[in-house]
């Protein structure tokens, strides 16, 4: 899951520290600093300052604000609160006296934990501030789907079992919609099918090759004679979504056998996703030409593959994709698809017909906090976005050995997603009763 960071470790120099929201007058704000350390006032400011009641400069020191501006902080303190709620107050601050301590902030809907340090030469000024681990408090389902109804553009959901009982929650599990990287699983599948086959192995050897995808990932800056194993192409393609990995597998096993697979796994519409797609020309398709990409967009199976032939090995610049990419979102109909049901389907296919060292490589991220994650016996995860688009699936076995899966979607055309909101609210999913 994704951290928040103020800051780590500084040191700073003077000021005196003015009037704050927490006291309502001079006589409680003596009284409460004489039962209280000077830790622990800190740390009750910590939590009027996450609701802006409170200004950094009168909390922090110099060299903290140095390098984490007043201007940024509120900027921090608005999204995580616009995540989580406002701040309620300190759940837990151990050792409650000194100069450094863990600190767990209670928010409305989550626990925020971390670290603290004030500075004793510094009007006891906090010079440290790390939130590390988001732990979301139990939402009821019908606040969780308000709120994942409230995101702007089309949002479609599916938590349950896979047992064949009613899901949780959901919301058009039947609409196909852009996946993102979370295609990679198709990738994964193919593989691992072909592996509990007998056909290949996770120990096979293949050479990267000259062909390079963009980021993510690390593969792109690795020697084009790099000896690399299939389990390390698989393991990269889905613990960092690493892209160069996914289409060197996909040329490996070749784009017909993961289409075999993405059928024979029960997906509902299956043409959605023919010719199917590497991650560099989609790249190529939407950083390129817009008649081209117009073209790929209308034409049927046999249009586009003769598009993309030879496409990958044409050159382009890196800054010409970059700058496709770092606007607002661009031909949301070319991408890879999948509904909620396609998506169960397919783990249900890979239970059944890949080897399951597949599984232990969804489990290399599982994108949860260790106390989420301690609640099922088995957590693998697989996500993807670009401008417009997000995917968050998560497969997972609760401790009664029943599995389950957690399938969100959003779309928008008319602007970029704020991903830490939905993923905020998948945490909050994943703690629900199962």
């Amino acid at each position: 899951m994704k951290s928040i960071v103020f800051a780590a470790l500084f040191t700073s120099s003077i000021c005196a520290m003015g009037s704050s929201a927490l006291a309502q007058d001079s006589e409680a704000t003596a009284e409460r600093t004489a039962e209280q350390s000077a830790l622990q006032m800190r740390a009750d400011q910590i939590v009027a300052l996450l609701n802006r009641e409170i200004e950094p400069q009168e909390v922090f020191t110099d060299g903290f604000l140095a390098a984490v501006p007043p201007e940024q902080i509120d900027a921090l303190s608005e999204q995580l609160t616009g995540e989580f709620g406002p701040a309620i107050a300190v759940e837990a601050l151990d050792p409650p006296d000194g100069t450094r301590a863990s600190l767990a902030i209670r928010l409305e809907r989550a626990i925020t934990r971390g670290g603290i340090a004030i500075d004793p030469n510094d009007d006891n000024r906090v010079s440290e501030l790390l939130f590390q681990n988001f732990d979301p408090i139990e939402s009821s389902p019908a606040e969780i789907e308000a709120d994942l109804a409230a995101l702007p553009g089309k949002v479609t959901w599916w938590f349950g079992a896979l047992n064949g009982s009613d899901p949780i929650i959901a919301n058009a599990p039947g609409d196909q919609m852009p996946l993102g990287s979370t295609f990679k699983i198709y990738v994964l599948a193919a593989l691992a099918r072909e592996v509990a086959d007998g056909k290949r192995s996770w120990d096979d050897v293949v050479t990267l090759g000259d062909l390079r995808s963009f980021p993510s990932g690390m593969m792109q800056d690795w020697p084009s004679d790099a000896p690399v194993t299939l389990e390390t192409l698989a393991s990269l393609m889905i613990s960092i979504s690493d892209n160069t990995a996914t289409d060197a597998l996909i040329r490996v096993l070749g784009r017909d056998v993961v289409m075999e697979t993405l059928i024979d796994s029960g997906h509902s519409q299956p043409e959605l996703n023919d010719p199917f797609l590497t991650t560099r020309e989609m790249f190529m398709l939407k950083g390129g030409p817009a008649g081209r990409l117009g073209t790929y967009a209308a034409g049927d199976a046999g249009v586009r593959a003769q598009i993309l032939d030879g496409l990958e090995a044409q050159p382009v610049e890196q800054s010409r994709i970059q700058a496709a990419f770092s606007g607002g979102p661009i031909a949301l109909d070319v991408e890879w698809f999948g509904n909620a049901a396609d998506l169960a389907a397919l783990y249900q296919f890979m239970l059944e017909n890949a080897d399951l060292r597949a599984f232990e490589i969804m489990a290399i991220n599982p994108q949860t906090s260790d106390a989420t994650e301690q609640l099922w016996n088995y957590v693998g995860y697989k996500g993807g976005s670009e401008p417009g688009v997000l995917n968050l699936t998560w497969f997972l076995t609760s401790k009664a050995g029943v599995d389950h899966a957690l399938i969100l979607s959003w779309r928008n055309e008319d602007a970029n997603l704020d991903q830490d909101a939905m993923e905020a609210i998948a945490q909050r999913i994943l703690r629900l009763p199962q």
